[in-house]
């Protein structure tokens, strides 16, 4: 594989593009710099930009019905993981910036967020329910290893016995064993681990600054050793990239510990569909035409499908293909294999003995 010349190292978007709210927003003023490097990266220098925010809220309901999460909870706004096919770059424009390089160098960071869960788990109205880490960006993105907000919301969860639920590909996961282990003891926690290649150069094109492959395996292994429930999850698969290495990958991951994979077929929603012809035009010019073909034969014509209970899987022949990959590939390495249901019943007994204090 070789990319253009023109593309830019170190990032998935390869510009900012227009916002389509832009005459109804505005930006925060209180940013101040942070440079962050990934993991293996030499990454184009520009600055990422951290900027403080204090919602009023922070768990949100999930309306979507087959996104399979009731509630999620995202510390941060944007992502300078930077993969370039996140269905997360829109909201970006609802807080007044682009989807494209603005998404991940214009981090918006919750600082009460730990505040805000505490309040919310505390409240009487509220029945336990599991909440999602993160629903729209990667709660152990880089700047998580300096702000650790993520680590103090676990820590809330652990201090009121409530579920929680995390999504991630950085090994950074590894830092909070500890308490994922008094979690898990409890059942109140479930890691999915993105993994979306097991080629290495496939993984740095398309999600520039993230954990490499091997230790997103090693992440997987050591979760697995300290019983802390993880599944995987492989989205998306994007055809004529990653499609062909669903059978090898959940095979892998079965060996090191994995309770289960899921999987979404590429959608490119909203800008991103911009981004990424303009990311796969500049990155692998000699395949970007067939790529963006079979995307679109996956959404009856078209690089999007925005259609509750087709929209993740796709429809047409390399959606069903997909489909049936997975069918045997569960079959053959996963039998048997299944994550165990989170306990909501601790977070009530909990509450129940705190008021009985009074």
């Amino acid at each position: 594989m070789s990319g253009s010349k023109d593309s830019i190292k170190g990032r998935g978007a390869q510009l900012n593009v227009a916002n389509k709210f832009n005459a109804h927003t505005h930006s925060f003023r209180n940013e101040f710099l942070n440079y962050c490097a990934a993991e293996g990266e030499e990454a184009q220098k520009s600055k990422t930009v951290l900027i403080e925010t204090f919602p009023k809220t922070i768990v949100n309901k999930v309306t979507s019905p087959d996104v399979g999460m009731g509630y999620s909870l995202n510390p941060y706004q944007g992502c300078e993981h930077g993969c370039v096919y996140c269905y997360a770059r829109n909201s970006h424009e609802y807080w007044g910036y682009s989807a494209g390089l603005d998404f991940e160098q214009k981090i918006l960071v919750k600082r009460n967020a730990v505040e805000l869960l505490e309040k919310k788990l505390q409240s009487k109205k509220w029945q336990a329910a599991p909440i999602i880490l993160s629903g729209n960006t990667d709660c152990y993105q880089p700047t998580e290893k300096n702000l650790q907000i993520t680590r103090k919301l676990l820590q809330t969860f652990l201090k009121y016995k409530h579920p929680v639920g995390i999504i991630t590909k950085n090994a950074l996961v590894q830092r909070d064993i500890d308490i994922l282990k008094d979690l898990s003891a409890d059942n109140l926690v479930h890691v999915n681990l993105s993994i979306t290649s097991l080629d290495e150069e496939i993984r740095r094109m398309m999600e520039p600054r993230t954990a490499s492959v091997l230790k997103r395996l090693e992440t997987l292994e050591k979760l697995s050793s300290e019983n802390i429930p993880v599944s995987v999850m492989m989205a998306p698969i994007i055809p004529g990239i990653n499609s062909h290495e669903i059978l090898p990958l959940v095979k892998e991951v079965a060996q090191r510990g994995a309770l289960g994979v899921g999987y979404t077929m590429v959608r490119l929603n909203g800008a991103i569909g911009g981004i990424f012809t303009d990311w796969i035009k500049k990155t692998l010019p000699d395949r970007a035409e067939k790529v963006l073909h079979q995307i679109q034969e996956c959404h009856a014509g078209n690089l999007n499908d925005s259609e509750f209970g087709r929209r993740m899987k796709g429809t047409g022949n390399i959606a069903e293909q997909v489909h049936q990959q997975f069918t045997i590939a569960r079959k053959k390495y996963l039998v048997g294999r299944s994550s165990p249901k989170l306990n909501c019943d601790l977070h009530a007994q909990y509450k129940s003995g705190q008021m009985s204090l009074f």
